[in-house]
This record gives C-alpha cells, sequence and structure tokens, in this order.
C-alpha cells in the first residue's frame, strides 16, 4: 500500500472508532510506529482536527466529518457476500437490520459499483449441508444479547438445556456471542451457578432486559476463549485412512480437532487434538472399516467397546426373532 492510501486508510480508521491506539494503526498497516506518528502529523498538518497523541491513542474532533466513502467492486462483493451470510447464519431480526445498513451504503455508491451488486446478486449462495440441515429458529436474541453487552445490562432467560426439557430461570451477566458450526452461543456469567456458562441462543426462550446493571469486571470474550482453550485437555490422535474414503471426512473432521494430513502413498495420516474421546470413537465407526488408530491405544478400546455392545443388541434382536 502506497503512503497515499494509507493515509485515507487510517482517516476511516479514525472515523470508525471513538479512540484509536498507534499500535493498533501499526498492526493494521504492517508498519513501525514511527511511521505511525510520521502519517498522524502528516494528517493534522493537512488541516484534519486529530486529538490526542503517542502513548494515549488518537480520535477525530467531535463534529468533524469526512468526504462519504467510495467502495472498490472487490469491496462491495465482499458486502453482498456478507449479506447473504447474515440472512444464512442469523435470525431474521439481524438480518433484516444488515440489509437496512447495506441499503444505505448502496445509496451513496456510483452506478458502476451499484450495476455490480445488481449483476452478481444471483450468482452468490449459501447453502446448508445435508448432514446438518435443520429448521431455522425464528429468534436467536443476537440484537437483544448485543444491547444487553453494550448497557451491561443483566438479563433473565429461560433455558432449556440439551439434557433434557426442563426449563431454568436464570440471571446472567451477558460476556459476548460466538458461532460454531450452526448454533450461536451466549457466554455470561450465570449468577444461579455463579460461574461462566455457556448457552446456546436457540435454546433460550424467554428473554427479558431487567433493570439491573452489572459493575463486574468480566474478561473479554477472546481472553475467556483463550482460557477456556488452555483449561480444556486436548488428547492427540493420529488416524490413517484409505485415500479413497478421506472425502467422506467432509467439514465434520474440524468439530473433532482436526489439525493436520500426511499423505503417504495410499494412505492418509491425519492428526486430530481431542477433547472427547469418546465422541470421536463415536464418529470414527462411521469409517472404521476403511481406517486404523494409530494413537492413542484407549481410543482403540473405546471403539472395541462400544463394537461389542453393537453385536450384542444384534444378537439379542435375533433371537427374539427366532
Amino acid at each position: 500500500m502506497n503512503r497515499i492510501d494509507r493515509l485515507s486508510a487510517i482517516l476511516i480508521q479514525l472515523q470508525s472508532k471513538r479512540l484509536v491506539k498507534a499500535q493498533h494503526i501499526a498492526d493494521k498497516f504492517s508498519i513501525s510506529l514511527r511511521t505511525v506518528y510520521r502519517d498522524i502529523h502528516a494528517l493534522q498538518e493537512s488541516g484534519v482536527p486529530i486529538i490526542g497523541e503517542a502513548g494515549t491513542g488518537y480520535s477525530l474532533m467531535e463534529g468533524y466529518k469526512l468526504p462519504p466513502v467510495m467502495f472498490t467492486q472487490d469491496e462491495t462483493s465482499a458486502l453482498l457476500t456478507a449479506a447473504k451470510l447474515m440472512q444464512s447464519k442469523t435470525d431474521k431480526n439481524s438480518a433484516r437490520h444488515y440489509n437496512a445498513a447495506l441499503d444505505k451504503i448502496k445509496a451513496v455508491l456510483r452506478f458502476a459499483e451499484k450495476d455490480h451488486i445488481e449483476e452478481i446478486d444471483d450468482h452468490i449462495a449459501v447453502l446448508e449441508h445435508p448432514a446438518f440441515k435443520r429448521e431455522k429458529p425464528e429468534e436467536l436474541h443476537l440484537q437483544s444479547i448485543l444491547k444487553a453487552i453494550a448497557a451491561k445490562t443483566v438479563l433473565e432467560i429461560t433455558y432449556s438445556a440439551i439434557e433434557g426439557n426442563k426449563l431454568t430461570r436464570r440471571k446472567v451477566e451477558p460476556l459476548g456471542i460466538y458461532n460454531l458450526g450452526n448454533n450461536w452461543h451466549l457466554v455470561a456469567f450465570c449468577r444461579l451457578r455463579n460461574d461462566y456458562r455457556n448457552f446456546r441462543t436457540d435454546r433460550i426462550g424467554k428473554l427479558i432486559f431487567t433493570e439491573e446493571t452489572f459493575e463486574q469486571i468480566h474478561p473479554s470474550l477472546q481472553e475467556f476463549m483463550k482460557r477456556m482453550s488452555h483449561e480444556r485437555e486436548l488428547i492427540k490422535v493420529v488416524v490413517e485412512a484409505e485415500i479413497g474414503i478421506f472425502k467422506y471426512f467432509g467439514q465434520e473432521k474440524y468439530y473433532h480437532g482436526f489439525v493436520k494430513e500426511e499423505l503417504e502413498e495410499d494412505i492418509v495420516r491425519m492428526t486430530f487434538l481431542s477433547s472427547s474421546l469418546m465422541g470421536f470413537a463415536r464418529w470414527f465407526m462411521m469409517f472404521g472399516d476403511h481406517a486404523k488408530i494409530i494413537e492413542p491405544v484407549e481410543l482403540n478400546d473405546m471403539v472395541l467397546n462400544i463394537s461389542e455392545n453393537i453385536l450384542k443388541k444384534i444378537e439379542q434382536s435375533q433371537m427374539l426373532l427366532t
């Protein structure tokens, strides 16, 4: 990126946030802090009212407006792709808000970019894998949760756990949301359990804003997820599979901690970091007649036990039929 483009990009960064630290600018554009200071000084000399200094962060003076941002065709394509994902991966409320925002962006686009969006709109689709296809819930509460996070408002929710249909009512202090596979999750401090908990948002029934706010300082979502990944024990699993069946592993392998693959003649050796050997054993059985477990040894024992139990049930069923 040349300096003119970088200066324009820094201006957009300053407009998008209340306070931008020099280190953030340096990391984003892969430049040194010294270069950041020179660029900020150049913008100030050109008449841009930037407030702040090195070590504290920079912001634009209240009321200062930049000229309308012009989008490239690649950027408009990315916006349209994001809209398709929003429609597929979120609830109707979130998708509606995103589409409303996109309409406002379209209003300031040049005719060439507007024509580009109309041309490619019917050429982008997000489809669900048949193995994971399910009915999309009407409400995932995403917008309400985000509002509560911003305002530090305590939420009262009714929740149905996966283990049963029993509803529990609890007050939670929301920390963040994330998407995994086909599900959105809320991470929050649960006052009922007096600990952090993970809630699938499609299992939240009623969600009510209370009049309480929370003062407790919680970790950021990224810090919390990093801490959880360190605390959770991960077990190395190595599997060898016939090359002809490897394609059937599909995206599911990532849910079981897939790390890498190595091709050895007509065999594919795969390495996983699994958090549940029993879950991995049951998944492995789907293609176990064309693969073998290299390590750990106890995983073979689990597969053997499951197979023996299945065989016993089949034999019992046959005895009843005879």
